[in-house]
């Protein structure tokens, strides 16, 4: 047998992702490139590696025990990478971080530097909902993670990046009398909330009750875009994060009705385990944060302090 590495890689991506179509997206190659890597692989084996069933992929039994396998020839491989570029004097190995879903809107712009000035670094951001990220770094699943709030009963050691603001946002057709939304016009809001465990919820809920309104929810949607969608179709009303909507208000999709006592204002910090071993990766990420999120925020957030 003669089987290469790329040949590995490939048919490795391919029963990760159950396609053909999606590896070749994953790996940057063209659908060709990948079914002749596909086929030039299983010409080696006698016994076959996958089936076509209605266009659709299927691994075989076989093909699950090579694919594991070759998970952990490509994860040596990497290992062998990571020291030649430490033996180099250059930062390497993998950077685990995860953010809340709005949080996507931010975390990007604070370590793209980074990223880029340390080729050898492979990153890998989770975007999920506040529970999910709590349980992560909790289970020490990963380096970093990028939160509104602040985990309780948790040590924990943070940077505080910038403020985060949450207005009550609506379609650009709807109208309202006077200089608030008073309690009854917002009681009769059909509202759409995130789903439990989103921060966005718990702070749209702390607020609703904290006024005592009444109010009744139309649906639940499971991201911030969906919501955003939904806001702009009008299905309904939400208090969301100022960060995530900017392009639809300048474009007048989704217009700021104001209402007394918002907007809430929470901060998005970068948080870490204390007890956490940090790596020489995870200290030099702390140590460019620090230095530089001022102008960080003064480049990409300065709009901000329009609102």
């Amino acid at each position: 047998m003669n089987y290469t590495l790329h040949q590995l890689e490939v048919f490795l991506k391919i029963a990760e992702l159950q396609s053909v179509t999606k590896a070749s997206e994953a790996l940057y190659l063209t659908q060709p490139a990948v079914s002749i890597q596909l086929k030039n692989f299983q010409n080696q084996f006698k016994i076959p590696l996958f089936e076509i069933v209605s266009r659709k992929i299927y691994i075989s039994e076989f093909g699950k025990e090579v694919a594991e396998a070759a998970k952990k020839i490509m994860e040596e491989v990497k290992a062998i990478d990571y020291k030649a570029l430490t033996y180099q004097g250059e930062l390497a190995g993998k950077l685990k971080i995860s953010i809340v879903s709005t949080a996507k809107y931010v975390m990007p712009y604070f370590i793209s530097d980074f990223i880029t000035k340390n080729r050898g670094i492979d990153l890998v951001m989770d975007v999920t909902n506040k529970a999910e990220v709590v349980r992560a770094l909790e289970n020490n699943e990963v380096d970093f993670a990028l939160v509104s709030t602040i985990p309780k009963k948790m040590k924990i050691n943070r940077i505080g990046l910038m403020e985060n603001k949450l207005y009550m946002v609506g379609g650009r057709d709807y109208k309202f009398k006077g200089k608030f939304l008073s309690k009854t016009e917002f009681q009769n809001l059909p509202l759409i909330y995130r789903e439990q465990g989103s921060a966005t919820r718990l702070a749209m809920e702390k607020f609703i009750e904290s006024k005592k309104i009444s109010t009744y929810k139309t649906m639940e949607l499971t991201s911030n875009e969906a919501l955003k969608q939904a806001i702009i179709s009008g299905l309904g009303f939400s208090i969301m994060p100022l960060i995530g909507i900017k392009n639809a208000m300048t474009i007048g999709d989704l217009q700021i009705i104001p209402v007394k006592g918002l907007p809430m204002t929470t901060n998005w910090n970068l948080i870490w385990l204390s007890s956490k071993n940090m790596s020489t990766i995870a200290k030099s990420l702390i140590e460019h944060i620090n230095d530089n999120k001022a102008s960080v925020i003064e480049k990409y957030f300065n709009w901000l302090k329009d609102y």
